[in-house]
């Protein structure tokens, strides 16, 4: 199981100052993810070595972000205050996951700068909101060469994610053991007033840093 992203939400007012304050922290600049018009949000994107990035996400002013789940979820993590709104897996094939949730996926998509047009399909948005510690699941629609990890903008990686929850929940929701869940990433199991992802400790070429 491969961890694809984290994401970090903020409002609207704080989107360029998050953007800012995480890439100096990294040592690199974010670049313009683009909008996705059927979530009601927007992204900017650092590609790290290892096969994943950092999202900084917002919410657009449009009606979109009060429907999709994304856009709620998003909403609701601005609202208090930003920060790790979650963490996210890869799958080459969601179908199983869609038969396990009993549901079809989302399709996503966002046209960027360049003019290519990403696309994808992701499920779990829900679970994540009613339990913030759960993880959703993505499949890529592009080629490797075309998704936002390709390309890193520095050699920094996620060396580690610390997780408020129960570990046998998220093994049980993600099908993998619970003392190793993730491919490649440290997973450390944290106590917290509210569960969730709390943060993320990335390994740069100055030392470890944690946000």
């Amino acid at each position: 199981m491969r961890l694809d992203h984290v994401s970090y939400a903020v409002a609207r007012d704080s989107f360029v100052s998050t953007v800012q304050w995480i890439g100096s922290a990294l040592g690199a600049g974010f670049v313009d993810g683009g909008v996705h018009p059927r979530f009601g949000t927007r992204n900017f994107i650092l590609p790290l070595s290892g096969g994943t990035y950092v999202e900084v996400v917002t919410t657009l002013d449009h009606p979109a972000a009060d429907r999709a789940p994304f856009g709620q979820a998003v909403a609701r993590r601005a609202a208090e205050g930003g920060g790790w709104l979650g963490w996210v897996v890869a799958v080459d094939d969601i179908a199983p996951v869609e038969a396990r949730l009993g549901r079809t996926s989302d399709e996503g998509h966002r046209v960027r700068p360049d003019g290519f047009d990403l696309r994808w399909k992701q499920i779990g948005v829900r679970e994540l909101m009613e339990d913030p510690q759960l993880p959703y699941f993505l499949q890529w629609l592009a080629p490797v060469e075309e998704r936002p990890s390709a390309g890193p903008r520095t050699s920094s990686t996620i060396h580690g994610v610390s997780i408020a929850g129960d570990a046998a929940s998220i093994a049980e929701f993600l099908g993998e053991p619970a003392d190793h869940p993730l491919d490649q990433i440290d997973v450390t199991w944290v106590e917290d007033e509210e569960p969730g992802l709390v943060s993320v400790e990335f390994a740069t070429a100055h030392g470890p840093v944690t946000i």
